[in-house]
């Protein structure tokens, strides 16, 4: 195998934002508690049942980008969750450590998803056989 600082660029770029969906899924469970993040969703005029569409996004993308599977299918699909997190936080202004959050954060986090898409796992990642074949060059 011959890795390149490429490879090790993707690895970590892969691994940090797997790190940050989970602790924000996470946070939305043990802190915000489930209950709460779906009346957040709602008090945004969105439907509950979108609150765990995300969480489980981000518990379970966010492990899925840590171990390396399914990378450039896992970080498309993340996207739109940034988006929403985008809109959701739009009308607070651009600093994220502004009342309420600004847009800056969650743009940032879209555009190193869509490089995450482009540049693939990286080194370290976890090759399944049977996802490779099925996926073929998303795994």
């Amino acid at each position: 195998m011959n890795t390149t600082s490429t490879d090790f660029a993707a690895f970590l770029l892969r691994v940090s934002t797997g790190i940050l969906f989970l602790a924000h899924g996470l946070m939305k469970v043990m802190v915000f508690t489930v209950p709460g993040t779906v009346g957040f969703f709602e008090s945004l005029g969105l439907p509950g049942v979108l609150a765990y569409l995300v969480i489980l996004a981000e518990i379970g993308g966010g492990l899925l980008l840590i171990l390396g599977v399914a990378t450039r299918l896992v970080a498309i699909a993340l996207i739109p969750v940034l988006l929403g997190a985008t809109w959701a936080h739009g009308g607070n202004g651009w600093s994220f450590s502004g009342a309420g959050g600004g847009w800056e954060y969650p743009v940032f986090w879209t555009v190193a998803q869509v490089s995450v898409a482009l540049l693939g796992a990286g080194a370290f990642a976890l090759r399944i056989p049977v996802v490779q074949n099925t996926l073929g060059k998303f795994a």
